[in-house]
């Protein structure tokens, strides 16, 4: 719990004023709430990781080569784009 409130301070360090206000009432939590505000900021962290990883990478570069002749570079992009969702 001490290693997770340390890391939370210095969050708190690089974030300004908001994060002092934030700290301070943290501080006036009972310890189970500390622990929930804490388990909530991993899974906010979690989240945004998990968003990441859905970025789309360039392990498909080439799969469209055989359709270069039915559509132009352009084309290829509009389509990948409507596949892509």
């Amino acid at each position: 719990m001490k290693d997770k409130i340390k890391t939370l301070e210095c969050i708190i360090y690089t974030g300004g004023i908001v994060m002092e206000k934030a700290y301070e009432l943290f501080q006036k939590l009972p310890d189970d709430l500390k622990r929930e505000v804490m388990d909530y900021i991993e899974f906010l962290l979690e989240k945004r990781a998990k968003k990441k990883h859905g970025q789309l990478g360039f392990t498909w570069k080439g799969a469209l080569k055989n359709m270069k002749d039915k559509y132009s570079s352009v084309e290829l992009q509009h389509k990948a784009l409507e596949w892509w969702g």
